[in-house]
């Protein structure tokens, strides 16, 4: 591994490029933090890939890429005198140092549950009105449920067990139910989203990430159904002139190749 010099060394070699890039390259020259905004939520989401993936030599590529747009970013506030990339780093330091004083001063803790209630009483005393407010309003619904139960339970907000999320994701599935047999389709929508808040919340209960555990089943799903596709074209068929049962068939072939 890089010593902490080399590390140092490397981090000014890319502030050096990106100065480099600003002023000489036309593409670079003309990129506003407006312009790079969903380049930046993709690369965001191709790290995630490759985590899901647990693809170390993607997960090095992707870290790179994003490192360059919070660089790019700094880059283009200095120029019109709002903050360099020294106030961010200076910004993120002094905000970790204040929110662990069981750390840089003399609080004591007694495990990370603790630690998670008193991170979001600071940020309280930081002049947030709430402790939902630091949930991004355009996070994907899934993310953002859970983030309110981890930020409501940091509060002290939460069930004492999973046993009693269980019989909740049980209650809310019978009262979904119950309206899907009456088809209204407003208190479907309106059950169907308490129950997948409770079943987010049992998830959370088990340590079982339900973005993570999801997108691996949408990926399973994927690799399974374009194999079912091979399988049938390289048997001349196609998957609209087949039965469901005929499917059926190469959908439990693919189970038994991945294992």
């Amino acid at each position: 591994m890089n010593s902490f010099d080399d590390k140092l060394k490397a981090f000014g070699r890319l502030l050096t490029i990106m100065d480099e890039l600003r002023t000489q390259c036309p593409w670079d020259m003309k990129q506003t933090m407006e312009s790079l905004r969903h380049l930046t939520i993709e690369e965001t989401y191709e790290l995630a890939d490759a985590i899901l993936d647990q693809n170390m030599a993607e997960i090095k590529k992707e870290i790179g890429d994003l490192m360059l747009h919070m660089v790019f970013y700094a880059r283009i506030a200095s120029e019109s005198g709002n903050f360099d990339i020294a106030d961010v780093l200076n910004g993120i330091c002094d905000k970790l140092i204040a929110r662990h004083p069981h750390i840089y001063g003399d609080v004591k803790v007694s495990g990370e549950e603790e630690v998670k209630a008193n991170w979001e009483k600071l940020k309280l005393k930081e002049g947030n009105r709430s402790v939902l407010d630091g949930v991004p309003k355009s996070l994907p619904a899934m993310v953002k449920a859970q983030r309110i139960q981890e930020k409501a339970r940091g509060a002290g907000f939460d069930w004492d067990n999973a046993e009693q999320v269980w019989q909740k994701v049980q209650e809310e599935l019978k009262e979904f139910h119950e309206e899907a047999t009456k088809g209204n389709n407003d208190a479907m929508e309106r059950e169907f989203g308490d129950l997948l808040f409770s079943l987010i919340n049992y998830a959370r209960f088990l340590n079982i990430n339900p973005e993570n555990a999801l997108e691996k089943t949408n990926k399973k799903f994927i690799q399974r159904f374009q194999y079912m596709e091979q399988a049938a074209a390289a048997d001349g068929r196609t998957l609209h002139d087949m039965t469901l049962e005929e499917m059926d068939i190469y959908w439990e072939k693919a189970k038994d190749v991945e294992k």
